[in-house]
């Protein structure tokens, strides 16, 4: 680790802001901040600074400095962060006068928490943890994102795999006491109850309803319905703003329009779509495709028609679906509130505001019981999805299989806990890394 480049990087966001702060980490940390604020403060203890351009003897800010020398830090190096003012010109040339010490070089994108991982400061499953911490929008995939960076799926995961490594081990006694039939038996039976229990674990946990992944990516909410129901009006609505294009033309709507909304600290992507009608022209065509393909993959689909208007939904599961008559202010409306699912219908109306508030608070309800509980544990990454499915497809193979081929079980154990250990980052990670640390920005 000491013959490692010097790296650093602006680790707050780029642009113009009140502070920013740029981190150093590497063997020539120290000595860099010796040159540039000098002298060198107590380890984690913020001092104020003026901070020079050491080529030109020239102050180029005054801030905080704070030390962290290795292997008490975040990458397990000597690290130092520079608190300054965030104008760009000073950022600017913070980091062109750090360029211009001999070796050190600007960070790639997430070599910070490259390094930590190296060092055993963080597991794969919980850089992840921290990448989402840092795209979190909403309360609700702060507080899952959190509990991944703190280790909460790494500890499910690794105990399994201890587990695994437990039964693994039972086998290959099998195999070294094949002459003692008794001994064999028994160590293969041992090992054959940790994989029902560990199968039965594991099934459990990847038959969530992907709700970690929903919460990390968005609920989807499609709005549909046929031509002029007031989809858009009910968009802008929800969205406080003027998101999409209203107007009494049939056809307003061709392409899908997304907003992202935070509903009670719930992701909530909603979209708008083009009406259905039977459409002559090529362009109003491909909207109702589109629309037909935003519908398919939707977690919950709001069918809106003006009340009184009968048309078919091309839903194929009804309990992705409500159903909601608009317009309700042309004539009298039921308004009241529905399941997915259910045969009953609500009324709401832009223009007055009725039943706007029990629609949205309807859409929260769904996308909370599809979500569940934020405290429990998730998957929340489709890589952990694929590589507990060939652990669960391994450990089926050894339950399934001839148990006096015990070298063949053996196989499948091994098997089944390097898929675990791929999740954490215990075995064969290399082809893992450039993928999860790319994600970061240039000062993580």
């Amino acid at each position: 680790m000491s013959n490692r480049d010097t790296i650093f990087a602006l680790s707050s966001a780029p642009g113009r802001s009140g502070v920013a702060v740029v981190r150093i980490s590497g063997p020539q940390s120290g000595s860099v901040i010796d040159a540039m604020t000098g002298p060198r403060p107590a380890p984690r203890n913020a001092v104020y600074r003026a901070i020079r351009d050491v080529s030109m003897n020239a102050v180029i800010d005054r801030g905080i400095v704070i030390w962290f020398p290795g292997p008490a830090s975040f990458t397990g190096e000597d690290c130092a962060e520079l608190h300054i003012h965030g104008g760009r010109a000073v950022i600017d040339r913070l980091l062109t006068s750090l360029g211009r010490i001999s070796g050190l070089r600007l960070a790639e994108a997430g070599e910070f928490a490259t390094r930590a991982f190296h060092a055993g400061k963080i597991d794969l499953a919980e850089a992840e943890g921290i990448a989402d911490l840092i795209d979190a929008e909403t309360e609700a995939q702060r507080l899952q994102a959190l509990r991944q960076a703190d280790g909460a799926l790494s500890e499910i995961y690794e105990g399994w795999r201890k587990e695994l490594i437990t039964a693994g081990s039972l086998v290959e006694a099998a195999i070294d006491f094949s002459d003692e039939a008794d001994v064999s038996s028994k160590a293969v039976s041992n090992a054959t109850e940790i994989v029902e229990k560990l199968t039965g674990e594991i099934t459990e946990h990847l038959d969530d309803g992907r709700r970690g992944e929903i919460l990390r990516d968005g609920f989807r909410v499609v709005l549909a319905g046929p031509v002029n129901a007031g989809k858009s009006s009910f968009l802008n609505w929800l969205a406080d703003r003027d998101a999409a294009i209203v107007s009494s033309e049939p056809g307003t709507t061709r392409d899908v329009i997304e907003v992202k909304l935070d509903l009670d600290g719930l992701p909530v992507i909603v979209s708008d779509t083009a009406g259905f009608r039977d459409a002559e022209g090529i362009v109003e065509r491909e909207g109702i495709r589109r629309s037909l393909q935003q519908i398919s993959t939707a977690d919950l689909v709001i069918w809106i028609k003006p009340l009184g208007c009968h048309s078919e939904v091309p839903v194929d599961q009804p309990e992705r679906c409500l159903v909601v008559n608009s317009k309700a202010d042309l004539a009298n409306g039921s308004f009241q509130t529905i399941a997915p699912g259910s045969d009953i219908v609500m009324a709401i109306s832009v223009v007055s505001g009725a039943g706007l508030e029990t629609l949205r608070q309807e859409i929260i309800d769904v996308a909370s019981a599809r979500i569940g509980s934020v405290e429990s544990p998730a998957l929340t990454q489709t890589r952990h999805r694929h590589l507990l499915e060939s652990c669960l497809e391994q450990l089926t193979a050894f339950l399934s299989q001839e148990p006096s081929e015990t070298e063949l079980r053996a196989e499948d154990l091994r098997q089944a806990a390097n898929a675990l250990g791929r999740i954490t980052g215990r075995v064969d990670v290399e082809d893992l890394l450039d993928q999860i640390f790319g994600r970061f920005c240039i000062g993580k």
